[in-house]
């Protein structure tokens, strides 16, 4: 009997760690994260079950955009995935410190307003902590660039 126990535990430790692995290694798909938000915000803090937006208005929106670029880029776990500053739309992903679980972020431009959303990739419970690290990490970018 102990030894099917083992047996069964020994199974739910590798799919753990096979589910673990296959999310850390799995690419993040560009034609299902680049793109702008699709709701249009006004300026402010917008948070939901699956992220949050900060939108802001400014004066040279694609000089804050570049500023944010380089700012996102060199960010610890944070890789560019598509878009430039001058195309007006940034992605990025930042990856979770110990499964690796893909996070997105989106900065782009409309109008005078600059948009920075953070949402979760694969695995949003909705129960906030997704939304949470978003926040945290948006607003800490903001920071970086002066923007309140």
């Amino acid at each position: 009997m102990i030894r099917w126990l083992f047996a069964a535990l020994a199974v739910a430790v590798a799919a753990l760690c096979g589910a673990a692995l296959w999310l850390r290694l799995t690419p993040v798909s560009v034609d299902a994260y680049h793109r702008m938000g699709t709701e249009q915000h006004a300026e402010g803090d917008w948070r939901d079950g699956e992220g949050f937006e900060a939108v802001r208005q400014v004066p040279a929106p694609r000089a804050t955009l570049q500023e944010l670029v380089k700012i996102a880029g060199a960010s610890s776990g944070t890789t560019l995935l598509e878009g430039t500053a001058e195309e007006g739309l940034v992605t990025f992903v930042t990856r979770s410190p110990l499964l690796g679980l893909p996070e997105i972020t989106n900065l782009w431009i409309e109008g005078n307003r600059i948009h920075l959303r953070g949402h979760a990739a694969v695995l949003d419970f909705g129960l906030g902590v997704e939304a949470s690290r978003a926040e945290d990490r948006i607003r800490q970018w903001m920071s970086r660039a002066g923007l309140q």
